[in-house]
Order: structure tokens, then sequence, then C-alpha cells
């Protein structure tokens, strides 16, 4: 299959299965355990913007698993990069402990993710690995090339792992039901919230874990990381009635119903 095909197909996969989960992922609990995957460009990305909803999933009895592409080693411009990533490898650990996640380290330099076919069976076999219900990964279209580039990455990766022909490591895979992607302040243009999932009870195991990490606390980076997460989730929450809520976007053809009659 030509890298144009894969392009066009893969975002189609995650799109048709969104339609589907969109509607009924926290409609009801699930009658048996699911597993939630969240891919990051770097370590501490799926923590900050969806950590408290993985929290959530595992207070609910679901696997969660978190693949940090990069672990973020160049953020730090008072230390090397081989320090400093050894430090995020460190934080990411204690920090997906407290989250209940299991970590999987992609290797993968900070700052220059490939978009390239290698990458693409590489997360394909994490995939066909981990056997997630649901993907959590960034939105597409954002100021940092890493995080553009996993989205673009993931999308691909969900129909490579599906599919029979595409050989590697492991068996294929084709459980994936929805791709969701989080509410990340580097990833703001054209996102639209469009799911919202209430996580008040989850806000303090949230920030014990996200304060793992030494940028979140505003030592490295003048950005106020945690600040601004936290006020995000008092703004999705006023908007959904949640109290604390977090929010994710879905491909726009997920978001398309079809009825007998009006509800």
């Amino acid at each position: 299959m030509s890298s144009m095909r894969l392009r066009y197909a893969s975002p189609l996969l995650a799109i048709v299965a969104a339609v589907s989960t969109s509607r009924d992922f926290y409609a009801q609990p699930s009658a048996s355990p699911r597993t939630i995957l969240a891919i990051g460009a770097h370590a501490g990305d799926m923590e900050l913007t969806a950590g408290a909803v993985l929290i959530k999933q595992r207070k609910l009895g679901d696997r969660v698993v978190i693949l940090q592409m990069t672990l973020g080693e160049g953020g730090n411009p008072r230390m090397s990069p081989s320090a400093y990533g050894a430090q995020k490898h460190r934080e990411a650990l204690a920090a997906d402990s407290v989250i209940g996640a299991e970590t999987i380290f992609a290797p993968y330099r900070d700052g220059e993710i490939p978009n390239d076919e290698a990458v693409r069976r590489y997360v394909a076999d994490v995939i066909r690995t981990v056997k997630p219900t649901y993907v959590i990964t960034h939105w597409s279209r954002s100021i940092h090339k890493d995080h553009s580039n996993t989205s673009l990455i993931v999308q691909d990766a969900v129909l490579l792992a599906s599919l029979e022909g595409v050989v590697t490591q492991h068996p294929p895979h084709r459980g994936v039901r929805g791709v969701y992607y989080a509410d990340n302040w580097e990833d703001a243009e054209s996102f639209s919230p469009y799911i919202y999932v209430g996580v008040s009870d989850e806000m303090a195991q949230w920030r014990e874990a996200v304060t793992k990490y030494e940028f979140v606390g505003g030592r490295i980076s003048s950005f106020r990381y945690l600040d601004y997460y936290d006020a995000l989730s008092t703004v999705r929450g006023a908007i959904s009635g949640k109290g604390r809520a977090v929010a994710f976007d879905i491909d726009e053809f997920g978001k398309r119903r079809v009825l007998d009659s009006l509800p």
C-alpha cells in the first residue's frame, strides 16, 4: 500500500471508529475492563492533558498504558539532554505510577520524531502488543512539530495495526473503537471540544501525578502548566456542568449522527 493511500485511509478508520464510541464511551459503565492507550510526544504531555481521565478509567477497572514517544529531554536549558532525559525517565515512572498506568518509552529524540514508515510500524506494533480499546493522542494542528507528527503517526498506525498484510512482531489488532484528541494549549488550532468527561473526584490525584515532573511546577519553564490545566478543567467543567472536566475532540466524520427522528 502506498504512503498516499495510508494517509487517506487511516484517518478514515479512526473517524469511522469514533462514530460508535463518541456516544457510548461514558454513557454507561463498561461490563468488562477496557484498555486505554495514551500516546504523547513527550513525557508529561498525556499526564497533563488526559491524566485525570486516565485516573478515572483506572478506577473503573480499565487498563491504562502511556507510550512516551520521547522523554522531552531537550526542555531544560540548564541540563544536558542526557541528564535531563534520565530525570524525565524517573519522573514519568513516578507520575504514571500515581495514575496507575503502565509506561512504554519509545526510542525517539526530543524535537526529532520522524514522520516515516519506520515509526508508524513501531507504533503499530505497540498497538498490536497493548491491544487498546481506545487511543488518546495529540490533535494534529500544533505549534510543536513533535505533537503534529505524533498525531499523524498514530492515525496511520491504527490502520497498520489492523491489517493482516502488514507484518510486525505481533499479530494484527482490529479492536480500536475510537481515537480521542487531547486538549493541549500547544495544539489549539481548530481544536473543538466535543467530548467532556467529568473529573472532579480525580483532580487531587492528578495534581499528585503531574507534579512529579519538575517542569510542571514552574522551575524550568515560565509557562504555568499546573495553573493552566487546573484552570482549564474548571472552564471545561463550567461548560459541561460537571464541576471539573477534561475535553477531547474527535475526527469530523465521527460527529455525524444518523437518526430516524429527533431524539
